[in-house]
């Protein structure tokens, strides 16, 4: 089992720190409310850990390559075999002499033999965390305590395609203009690589003076012709540079806060990212889960680091018997106005999960739309930009006959 490393609260009002080992952050919280304490913060321990823990790690990244579609089949069909009477091991055992991938049957035979020794869904699932986030555990393991376990595979089985619909979506509108673009440009160098000298041999042939626009074109060729593995090279490394330095933590901090400054795009990755946040708490609290743990396992599902901050201060919040609506409205320019009142009439009425179930299915059917018409905007735009690329290009090659014409 891993090891989590806590601060809590003591009712006397003390903090203390303490390490303990639990199945998942479900299991821990269960354990502090136990001792009478109020979970301040939590991390998980890293290195080496435990050692009975390193095979499930290695479990973990073996599997990693389980596709996102194939955990919501998973989800989706072990669900409907459980509600129909099948035991677990059995509708496991079903789906893997059904898979053709050799990945996902050595997954599921695994969970199979775990489970008929005795270990439960959920802790088998927490073992792989390489591939079960802690949002599914999570769903599993509130089924579990609850009795319905088909129900919960289910939600999490709908969340989990919701959330991979809406992004792939928003994906697929943007691949495109980057494919185009990216196509132009390599375009565009192989012109100056193996076209323009053509040209320019005839055009000093002629002995013509050349206007701006082709002095410069000639320019960038002779200058790709000349230096084409120090640009190959200076690329290569730029692009590394580039990659590692996102990949660090002030990189990832600054593409999270650049993103949403973007124009048009960055009000779609708000709306995403509500519609993200909104269902997966809603999907958690409809499966019993207490509101701090669906918060904390939310905060993990998030990758933007405003919104973990985010989602962090409406944890404590709640801890603190303050009201979670507040903090949402105080993030407006991460979270739209509505979120945080539709949130305040939950607190109001009860009904927190149907509130952001409804919140998640606006925004997602707004992103949906807005995905829509990008499409049928961007269409127009790149046959513009493509139009003034070949338009400077073809206009820069003429110039010069013009000028020949009016020499003779």
């Amino acid at each position: 089992m891993p090891l989590y490393k806590y601060k809590a609260k003591s009712k006397t009002g003390e903090v203390y720190e303490r390490a303990v080992e639990a199945a998942d952050k479900f299991a821990l919280y269960k354990i502090i409310r136990e001792e009478g304490g109020t979970v301040v913060s939590i991390k998980e321990a890293t290195g080496l850990g435990i050692l009975n823990s390193s095979f499930s790690f290695s479990l973990g990244s073996f599997f990693g390559g389980i596709k996102t579609q194939q955990k919501i089949n998973f989800a989706k069909n072990l669900g409907s075999m459980i509600k129909a009477g099948l035991p677990v091991t059995r509708a496991i055992s079903v789906m893997g002499k059904q898979t053709k991938s050799k990945s996902l049957k050595s997954l599921l035979a695994d969970l199979e033999a775990d489970v008929s020794h005795g270990t439960t869904l959920s802790e088998a699932l927490n073992k792989r965390p390489k591939v079960f986030s802690g949002l599914f555990v999570s769903m599993v393991k509130a089924g579990e305590e609850s009795g319905s376990v088909s129900g919960s595979l289910a939600i999490v089985g709908n969340q989990m395609e919701k959330s991979y619909l809406l992004i792939k979506k928003v994906r697929g509108a943007l691949i495109y203009p980057a494919v185009i673009l990216s196509v132009m440009v390599i375009l565009a160098i192989l012109l100056l690589i193996f076209m323009v000298p053509t040209l320019t041999a005839t055009f000093e042939g002629l002995g013509v003076a050349l206007p701006l626009p082709t002095r410069i074109i000639i320019f960038l060729s002779d200058f790709l012709v000349n230096n084409t593995i120090l640009v190959l090279g200076t690329l290569l490394v730029l692009c590394a540079g580039l990659t590692m330095f996102l990949r660090s933590k002030t990189g990832r901090e600054l593409v999270d806060s650049a993103v949403l400054r973007l124009p048009v795009i960055g009000e779609m990755i708000r709306e995403v990212q509500a519609a993200r946040t909104a269902r997966t708490l809603s999907s958690l609290l409809s499966a019993g889960v207490e509101i701090v743990v669906a918060l904390d396992v939310t905060i993990d599902v998030m990758q933007n680091h405003l919104y973990k901050e985010a989602l962090t201060r409406a944890r404590d919040a709640i801890q603190k018997g303050e009201a979670m609506s507040a903090v949402f409205v105080g993030y407006e320019h991460l979270y739209p106005l509505f979120v945080g009142e539709m949130i305040a009439v939950g607190e109001e009425t009860g009904k927190i999960a149907e509130m952001l179930l409804g919140v998640a299915t606006f925004y997602e059917d707004e992103v949906d739309q807005k995905t829509k018409d990008l499409s049928t905007i961007i269409e127009p735009v790149l046959m513009i930009i493509i139009g003034i690329g070949v338009g400077i290009f073809a206009i820069s090659m003429l110039m010069p006959t013009y000028s020949l014409v009016d020499y003779i």
